[in-house]
């Protein structure tokens, strides 16, 4: 299939839409794993405040994307602009550094380790724990702990009040829904100014499902400037949270739009 063109009806701002400066753009973007194009000229770009939802079968691209963003996996052309910065094929610590954070498709975290523990992984660029520290400051770094505790806690009780009061407890003595949500916290809590989140809600219920997109609309209006891309295969998550979605296929655009309009597409 020919890539659709970058202008045109389908890719066109409706009436009356807003058009944001883009704090990620994406140009040309290709993974190439020996003979398999995972990514194909992706073309993508997302504004401050915005959730994009990214959608497509399974094999199109979606977490390659991810992965090609933050570092996991060698690009193999394009490019990757982030508030103006060159960030392609960065490593994963120069990524978060610059203010990007992500969840995983298969959850990414340390078992033995207390909720309390795991949560502070999202923060180890921002606490100051170097040699002169550790050796000089350590009243500064316990103060600086004991602030971001108290962060992470009131961040916890915004998904689950109940979780909140168990981040002493070992990670693997909680529920799988929970864990989940210690992920999604762990990557909000150094306030991002990009999230990404890849199918946050797998093996959540429906009702669980719904509760989780009511707390990350409460997040968001905290923080009202930090964009989420969101990939996502329950369309009615899709239609409810997104204000713009992209559809993948094969590793190419295939076209972009609000979610009334990608729904009607034939193609989609």
């Amino acid at each position: 299939r020919e890539p659709r063109p970058a202008s045109g009806r389908r890719d066109a701002p409706e009436p009356g839409q807003p058009v944001h400066a883009p704090m990620l753009e994406v140009s040309g973007l290709t993974v190439r794993f020996g003979g398999l194009t995972a990514l194909d000229g992706l073309q993508l770009h997302a504004a401050a405040g915005e959730l994009l939802g990214l959608i497509g079968p399974n094999g199109s691209g979606k977490t390659t994307f991810f992965n090609a963003l933050t570092g996991f996996v060698p690009v193999s052309g394009g490019q990757v602009r982030f508030d103006g910065k060159d960030i392609t094929g960065a490593a994963p610590r120069r990524v978060a550094a610059c203010g990007i954070a992500r969840t995983f498709q298969r959850l990414r975290l340390l078992s033995e380790l207390s909720v309390f523990d795991n949560l502070m992984l999202g923060l180890h660029l921002a606490l100051p724990h170097g040699p002169w520290v550790n050796l000089f400051a350590r009243r500064r770094l316990a103060a600086a702990v004991r602030e971001r505790a108290a962060e992470a806690r009131e961040l916890l009780a915004v998904f689950s009040p109940a979780l909140a009061g168990r981040l002493a407890e070992p990670l693997r003595a909680l529920p799988m829904i929970d864990r989940r949500l210690v992920e999604i916290c762990r990557a909000l809590v150094r306030a991002p100014r990009l999230l990404l989140l890849d199918e946050p809600s797998a093996g959540m219920t429906p009702d669980e499902t719904a509760a989780l997109m009511d707390d990350l609309h409460a997040v968001k209006a905290r923080r009202p400037g930090t964009a989420v891309i969101l990939i996502e295969h329950d369309m009615a998550v899709i239609e409810r949270v997104s204000d713009r979605c992209l559809v993948l296929d094969y590793g190419r655009r295939l076209c972009e739009g609000s979610f009334a309009a990608v729904s009607r597409d034939p193609e989609v």
